[in-house]
């Protein structure tokens, strides 16, 4: 009988996602476990495998096609011998499921009530018309990687069906002269449109309702890192220069641990609010902002503060490097009970960062740098870091939020709680 594979729900915040690419064509066989597509969630690109075996009888979802609702259609099943069924009917809902790597945390599909094809949904964002006025069919995903890369799609022969240009198509063609962007009525003629990522525009939502919805407060305090520096000097040079058990740790790995331990020791920054309850989480799950081309995702240390810095070094490199090339699994960067985000690399003095919601709270830190200080009445030279804590205050209480702030500071001046 034919059924259904329905787009899923490949991350928590995930209402819709874009059909990059086929793995598999019509009349293809499909086993359970094969890989037979890869959409690109609000996240990143994921592969996505079948949970059923059949003959893939039709793909109602081209490639490139953008917005495609969760659980919504997005090709047929059938068995070998079976005659496809009409567009109008509804066979069972079979939903694809995410390579075994993303399965775990992948929302069950519902069944859809009908199903449509989602070329006929929105012929006005698949068709262009070239400078000759002849009629273009582009795939959304194909049209802004073209923009990107400068070419003129009246030069690109599409190989989709009835002629329609798609990603393989612009990625194959040779690079032309840049196609004139149609200016926006507030925008300069010259501007140049770069239609906004999947992972863009929820970035735009979640953020946009944080700062809508939780009332920010922000807290600052200077806080000393010479013996920080000295610590972390002293633990790479005790690291072999080659093999296996070589290691080298951070700034950003001591901040982790620091972060969890002051977290241990001032549980109610651990908190999540909820309009009937605010919520106590036992284990310290730190998400770090890792900066990727098209935005920011948050890969999480789990229980950090049990690990050592030696396990969050490793630990916190490969998470960063598989978020940087797409390849992170849902359950390494959905959850996470507190952030931080480290711009010190970039120099900078200090910055408020954006609540990364549901969580309460969240640490910027930004560079060491030598300031004048004063010690026991003398000026004094140290480096020196500006850390700024942003909290919900629905959850927690200015006082709650400085006391905090001086824990951590205790524990980064006096680092030997890291190790031990």
């Amino acid at each position: 009988m034919a059924t259904n594979i329905l787009m899923p729900a490949l991350s928590p915040t995930m209402t819709e996602g874009t059909v990059s690419r086929w793995l598999k064509k019509e009349g293809d066989k499909v086993r359970s476990g094969d890989l037979i597509a890869e959409i690109e969630t609000d996240k990143a690109t994921m592969e996505v495998e079948a949970v059923d075996e059949g003959i893939l009888g039709r793909i109602v979802v081209p490639e490139g096609t953008e917005g495609v609702k969760v659980n919504s259609p997005i090709a047929i099943l059938v068995e070998e011998g079976e005659a496809l069924p009409e567009l109008s009917d509804t066979p069972p809902a079979k939903a694809a499921a995410p390579a075994p790597q993303t399965a775990s945390q992948s929302e069950p599909a519902k069944a859809p009530t009908s199903v449509q094809p989602a070329t006929s949904a929105q012929p006005s964002r698949s068709a262009d018309s070239s400078s000759a006025g002849k009629r273009l069919f582009v795939s959304p995903l194909a049209r802004r990687i073209a923009a990107q890369k400068g070419l003129d799609l009246a030069s690109v022969k599409g190989t989709g069906p009835n002629g329609r240009i798609l990603r393989r198509d612009v990625d194959g063609a040779q690079k032309a002269a840049p196609v004139a962007a149609e200016p926006a009525s507030t925008a300069p003629a010259e501007a140049k449109r770069v239609a906004n990522s999947s992972m863009r525009k929820v970035i735009a939502r979640r953020l946009s309702e944080s700062k809508q919805n939780v009332p920010h407060f922000y807290v600052s305090v200077d806080i000393e890192l010479d013996a920080l520096l000295a610590l972390r000097a002293q633990l790479n040079a005790a690291s072999p220069s080659e093999g296996e058990g070589q290691f080298k740790i951070s700034v950003n790995d001591l901040m982790i641990k620091a972060v969890a331990l002051a977290l241990r020791s001032c549980p109610g920054l651990n908190v999540q609010f909820t309009e009937a309850e605010t919520l106590h989480f036992p284990d310290i799950d730190i998400s770090m902002a890792v900066s990727i081309p098209d935005g920011l995702i948050t890969p999480i240390i789990r229980q950090a503060d049990r690990k050592s810095l030696r396990e969050i070094s490793a630990e916190a490199r490969d998470l960063a490097k598989r978020a940087r090339d797409g390849k992170l699994k849902p359950e390494e960067f959905q959850g996470g009970t507190f952030s931080i985000s480290n711009m010190g690399m970039f120099g900078v003095r200090e910055f408020s960062a954006i609540i990364n919601p549901p969580q309460a709270g969240i640490l910027a830190i930004a560079a060491g740098e030598k300031r004048a200080v004063v010690r026991g009445g003398e000026l004094a030279v140290a480096t020196v870091m500006t850390a700024t804590l942003s909290v919900d205050h629905r959850a927690v209480d200015g006082a709650l939020g400085a006391k905090w702030l001086n824990a951590l500071r205790d524990i980064v001046q006096n680092p030997y709680r890291l190790v031990i």
